[in-house]
């Protein structure tokens, strides 16, 4: 099992921007996809961003061109860059591991193991 713990949010404005970083523990962070998902009051879990362990990367339509995922295999951390941000982005922000990438990575049902979550708050 991975150990994951988020950090970064916090309450911004509308248009401002926010860095989420998500520390690992494990020697084999380097072979995973990490992923970044969110979670509004009364909504399901939803898919945000994916890197893959050779650094290719996926968003959600809703956050293409505000948001960049990045890891830094060396600080066995993964980051979510957060720009323009809008009140509808307001949510817990989750970062998970997929430990054997089959490839459907929009899904929550597709990554073994999360963190506790990380709030963020956009002001109108």
């Amino acid at each position: 099992q991975v150990q994951l713990v988020e950090s970064g949010g916090g309450l911004v404005q509308a248009g401002g921007s926010l860095r989420l970083s998500c520390a690992a523990s494990g020697r084999t962070f380097n072979n995973y996809a990490m992923g970044w998902f969110r979670q509004a009051p009364g909504k399901e879990r939803e898919f945000v961003a994916v890197i893959t362990w050779s650094s290719h990367t996926a968003y959600a339509a809703s956050v293409k061109g505000r948001f960049t995922i990045s890891r830094d295999n060396a600080k066995n951390t993964v980051y979510l860059q957060m720009n323009s941000l809008k009140p509808e982005d307001t949510a817990v922000y989750y970062c998970a591991v997929d430990r054997y990438y089959r490839g459907k990575y929009s899904e929550v049902s597709e990554y073994e193991d999360w963190g506790q979550g990380t709030q963020v708050t956009v002001s109108s």
